[in-house]
């Protein structure tokens, strides 16, 4: 007869007449399981019983939800290092350290403690395991998986500053060789179940019905309590570090690391040293090591401006901390108007979501085209074994095309995507209107024209909100909300619903000149212009916009949101704000580039760079007429350059926070980074400011103004926040979120 001993919060446990103990981890109250300090605490003692226990045969660990386990809770992790903080200022950096390193192995010994009990583990893996919930499975003796297309194992702390430190290097690195198991650490990727069964990370895959059997067939049969590593005799999957093989892995690596992230990212780093150190020591040793690593990164400024920005603060954003409190509705039917790149793609996502979506452009066959973007990318879905042709059928079934206005008449949400024209938009606002209900939302999707402006050819302007896509829209993950002077609370809860539906990340700004993300982005683009007009060689722009973490140049930026689009905007701004509002030598640059050259970008095959059909792109080599003089390359300070694309970026935020474009800290940070590609390692152009000190960067602007002109100048609100020793987050906290009713 079956004992059962549920005396654990997170997990049960059940021993069954065969003597092998069925650990379920059910964290209540969670979607999905996460390790946290009681987490460790439970998991620990069961460990522990199970161990003694001579009438246990072994263990099979799974998971009651249909996940296995989302990784750590990284606010645990936010609580160390303030731990750190404080005991550092009150006993030392010695008893700190100490401190660290003693609590952030916890997890790792635990798993340690699991691999050497002298019991066989087995891994049941119910659905996704990432992080530290696959640490967890690779330190199981036997890993089986149930058949899910949905499932996904990985190890993606990198993204978030950090590495595996519970052990996932070593065991990675002693089951892949090393070059596979680098490549799998440094980018954090998570794996399709068929993937990682060939890469040999899980041993087998069965249908979900019988997952549980299978894991204690496994053991029933005889499997093993020692790992590979522990037994006598295990060799390398690659050979030693120090042999032929070895060193035709680690030397090439560490180049590739350097040139891939410029040594930005101290997590990237840690993982290169902890798998070629871990790999010489037996594992114990080589855990020791990787724990000693992981907190030294664990305290490192841009771990905390990472774990910040890209978990804490984008999960608030993503669980709706800016939705006011209205009841909610359900998006069952929406609209989109004008079915080109853009509005195709948000067709798709919607679609993705389960929306009915009504499609629509000036004639039928537009329309289809419009639809066909989503059987392209659903095909290359299929192709890719992503998903099944009754998916994308299930999928295309959802978009109705149409040049048919009527079709709105039951929408609950109508989104314009049409040309970046204000007559086209206010035209096609203008038929949308004589057909919606009025309770329905309309939505611009624009990057330039100003919101409340638009709004004046809707018949009710609290219903008339801008959602801002990014190109391309499958792929970019960030939408700007931007509310116009009107916009009202019901317009702004049903475009955070939808974002939110369609599994993006919002962030909500008030209706201004390029809103957030054009307005900021735009400062990268001018100020790349500008040192070309200095002199500096465009080779030297662009390599120092990556070295500075972003992901272009500033000069093939221009080329991909096109040139002849920079120059309109500059003229619009001269023609609506002055001449003072611009720089007359970007105006010269723009107007030679685009009037005199036709170089409009990648779109017409020449811009900054040039885009032969066949054979990579390659800066164009007549940019050196345009430079009224050039400076010798060994006269000038990289570092300089790099400074001025953050610092102009980081200032221009300020500045949107200042004049209340931005109210929201994190939504400045998240923005940033989701949207432009800020450099990730500061944790975002206001985490950049904070992580910096604002009165050192206020001294950076200063100098900087003084030596490139007024543009760097410090505004109001930073002067201030210097002279206070105040920080943005300070002084600024996010605010809590407000519970609303569900949608029914």
């Amino acid at each position: 007869m079956a004992e059962s001993k549920p005396t654990f919060t997170n997990f049960t446990l059940d021993i069954d007449g065969d003597g092998i103990a069925l650990v379920t981890w059910n964290a209540p109250g969670r979607t999905m399981n996460v390790i946290d300090v009681k987490v460790i605490e439970e998991l620990s003692t069961i460990v522990e019983e199970l161990a003694i226990d001579g009438a246990v045969k072994g263990a099979v660990i799974t998971s009651g939800k249909d996940t296995f386990c989302a990784g750590a809770d990284l606010t645990m992790l936010e609580a160390l290092s303030r731990t750190f903080a404080d005991l550092a200022a009150s006993q030392g950096a010695e008893a700190a350290n100490a401190k660290l390193f003693d609590e952030s192995r916890k997890t790792s010994l635990l798993y340690r403690r699991i691999e050497t009990s002298g019991k066989p583990w087995v891994a049941a893996i119910n659905g996704t395991a990432v992080g530290g919930g696959f640490e967890l499975t690779l330190a199981c003796h036997h890993r089986i998986a149930a058949d899910n297309g949905r499932t996904r194992l990985g190890l993606p702390e990198i993204k978030v500053g950090l590495f595996p430190g519970a052990g996932g290097t070593q065991r990675v690195a002693r089951m892949l060789p090393p070059s596979d198991a680098l490549q799998f650490l440094l980018k954090g990727d998570q794996l399709q179940l068929n993937r990682a069964k060939a890469m040999k990370l899980i041993d087998a895959v069965v249908p979900q019905g019988d997952l549980i059997k299978a894991a204690k067939d496994w053991i029933k049969s005889g499997g093993t309590a020692k790992a590979p590593w522990d037994v006598d005799g295990f060799k390398l999957p690659g050979g030693p570090v120090y042999s032929k093989a070895g060193m035709m892995v680690f030397p090439p690596a560490n180049a590739i690391y350097r040139r891939e992230t410029y040594d930005n990212y101290p997590a990237a780093r840690a993982i290169m040293q902890v798998v070629y150190e871990g790999l010489q020591l037996p594992i114990d040793q080589a855990l020791r090591v990787e724990s000693r690593w992981f907190a030294k990164i664990l305290r490192s400024p841009e771990a905390a401006a990472m774990i910040r920005t890209l978990f804490v603060s984008l999960q608030e954003l993503n669980k709706g901390a800016r939705r006011p409190a209205v009841p909610a509705k359900p998006l069952r039917k929406i609209g989109v108007l004008g079915a080109g790149f853009m509005g195709g793609g948000i067709a798709y996502v919607s679609a993705l979501a389960g929306v009915e979506v009504m499609l629509i452009d000036r004639d039928p066959e537009t329309a289809e085209k419009g639809k066909a973007h989503s059987q392209k990318l659903m095909t290359d879905q299929v192709n890719r074994g992503r998903a099944t042709t009754a998916d994308r059928e299930a999928l295309l079934s959802r978009i109705h095309p149409t040049a048919d206005y009527v079709a709105l008449k039951d929408c609950d949400l109508v989104v314009e995507a049409v040309f970046e024209d204000r007559k086209v938009k206010e035209e096609v606002i203008s038929r949308a209107q004589n057909v919606l209900g009025d309770q329905a939302i309309f939505a611009s999707n624009t990057s330039t024209l100003p919101i409340s402006s638009l709004a004046a050819a809707f018949k009710d302007h609290s219903r008339f909100i801008g959602i801002h896509f990014f190109s391309p829209v499958e792929r970019m993950m960030l939408v700007e909300i931007i509310m116009g002077k009107e916009t009202g609370d019901t317009a702004l809860a049903t475009a955070l619903d939808y974002v939110r539906a369609i599994r993006k990340t919002p962030i909500v700004v008030n209706d201004s000149r390029g809103f957030y993300t054009s307005r900021v982005v735009g400062t990268y683009i001018r100020e790349g212009h500008l040192m070309l007009t200095e002199g500096v060689p465009a080779a030297m722009i662009e390599n120092v916009g990556r070295m500075a973490g972003m992901p272009v140049g500033p000069l093939a930026l221009t080329d991909e949101v096109a040139v002849d689009l920079a120059w309109k905007i500059l003229k619009a701004t001269e023609a609506d704000l002055g001449a003072k509002m611009i720089d007359l030598k970007q105006k010269t640059l723009l107007e030679e580039m685009v009037e005199k050259r036709g170089r409009y970008g990648r779109k017409n095959g020449k811009g900054f760079y040039d885009y032969p059909q066949n054979g990579p792109k390659r800066l164009w080599k007549g940019l050196t007429e345009l430079q009224p003089q050039k400076l010798d390359p060994d006269s000038i300070d990289i570092a300089v350059l790099e400074r001025r694309l953050l610092a102009m970026q980081a200032l221009e935020s300020s500045r949107c926070i200042e004049e209340k474009v931005v109210t929201d800290v994190r939504e400045a940070d998240v923005g940033s980074i989701l949207g432009f590609g800020f450099a990730p390692f500061t944790g975002g152009t206001i985490s950049y400011i904070d992580g910096m000190g604002v009165q050192a960067f206020v001294d950076l602007c200063n100098r900087l103004a003084k030596d490139y002109g007024e543009r760097f100048k410090p505004c109001k609100l930073l002067n201030d926040m210097a002279k206070k020793g105040d920080t943005f987050y300070r002084r600024f906290p996010p605010p809590q979120r407000v519970a609303v009713a569900k949608a029914s």
